[in-house]
């Protein structure tokens, strides 16, 4: 379990990635991400999680070379979104989101859905990247089960991540599991179901113990359950909020509380639909 905003999660290919970072989805490119990421970065983040749906890369790559903070320093995620999916179509979106991002390399490239009859030639070319030493790791992302069973029948690189929505209403613990013994690290988005849990009674309740938000509390839950979590801001204030949940700790009895509120409600597709 990580300790610090610092602290990384070593995953299945040895590469070390930190457990906790920015996510920018769909926030506006140009002063607004810019603003964003160097808020982040300045306070001690150094995990950004974009993509190319996002239409953000360009700020998040200006960002990153604006904030003085060495790029090797900084875990930097994209992903190859559905209509760019299909072994050719996904060599090239990779090279655009590097142009964009200005960057050499990635740290951590995703499949962004399971699109049918397609993810795994999407794989095969995400392999090759991997092994061209053009990004550190691969992994997916809103991937269930029986995706990722069938993905690995044909792998020659297993996942390093599978990044889901995940929150006290969805814990999917059966992937979990599964994720789990598979050596895959989860990973959240939309952790605070996209602002939807912020007046539970609950969280509110635990979280006046320890004088924190019920938005520090699913944090903090997530840490506990060993999911890396990339909560999304634009707000330098709530930026920093989002990241001071290292100087507590749940008791046993919360955390299952906070289990216990799980009604498999998402704010997302779900992956069998795409």
């Amino acid at each position: 379990m990580i300790t610090s905003l610092q602290d990384t999660v070593t995953l299945n290919n040895g590469v070390k990635m930190p457990g906790f970072g920015l996510g920018v989805y769909k926030v506006e490119d140009g002063k607004t991400v810019v603003d964003a990421v160097k808020a982040a970065l300045q306070h001690g983040y150094r995990s950004i999680d974009t993509a190319s749906y996002y239409e953000n890369e360009e700020g998040v790559g200006q960002a990153i070379r604006e904030s003085g903070v060495p790029r090797e320093e900084i875990f930097v995620t994209s992903k190859v979104w559905n209509d760019e999916q299909g072994y050719h179509e996904t060599k090239q979106a990779f090279e655009r989101s590097l142009q964009k991002l200005g960057l050499d390399y990635l740290d951590l490239y995703l499949i962004h859905w399971p699109v049918r009859d397609l993810y795994t030639d999407t794989w095969r070319a995400m392999e090759e990247l991997c092994n061209e030493g053009k990004v550190r790791a691969i992994g997916v992302s809103n991937f269930h089960q029986q995706h990722l069973e069938h993905l690995l029948e044909n792998a020659t690189i297993k996942p390093v991540v599978n990044q889901v929505e995940y929150h006290p209403h969805l814990t999917q613990t059966a992937l979990q599991s599964y994720c789990k013994k598979e050596a895959i690290q989860l990973e959240s988005w939309a952790p605070l179901k996209r602002g939807r849990l912020l007046e539970d009674p609950t969280l509110a309740k635990i979280g006046h113990k320890y004088g924190k938000t019920p938005a520090q509390v699913i944090l903090r839950w997530d840490i506990q359950h060993d999911i890396i979590t990339i909560p999304k801001s634009t707000n330098p204030e709530r930026i920093v909020a989002n990241a001071d949940v290292f100087d507590f700790s749940l008791t046993d009895e919360e955390m299952r509380l906070i289990d216990a509120m799980d009604c498999n409600d998402r704010t997302g597709k779900n992956p069998d639909d795409i």
